[in-house]
């Protein structure tokens, strides 16, 4: 079963201007929300966001916002890995 937030309650939010296709984002989603568009990245699926933050920790651009931890993202990444660890 692919667990999905409700696409309008996702805190996800892409500015495709500051993007540079560093492609980051694409490598470091749990869940392929986004997907590089030509040369930029682009949101494949906003619905299957979990809100880890991977991506705008990893965005040096600050193309990326979301609100980390309303949801249960880290245990579902970490379930089974890291002793329960937050793999974030």
């Amino acid at each position: 079963m692919k667990l999905r937030y409700l696409d309008e309650a996702v805190s996800l939010v892409y500015n495709p201007d500051k993007c540079t296709g560093c492609t980051m984002c694409v490598k470091v989603c749990p869940r392929a929300v986004f997907k590089m568009d030509g040369n930029k990245a682009a949101l494949a699926d906003k619905g299957a966001c979990i809100e880890c933050g991977a991506c705008a920790l990893n965005c040096r651009f600050n193309a990326i916002t979301v609100e980390t931890g309303p949801g249960c993202a880290a245990a579902i990444l970490s379930s089974g890995k890291n002793n329960g660890a937050c793999c974030c």
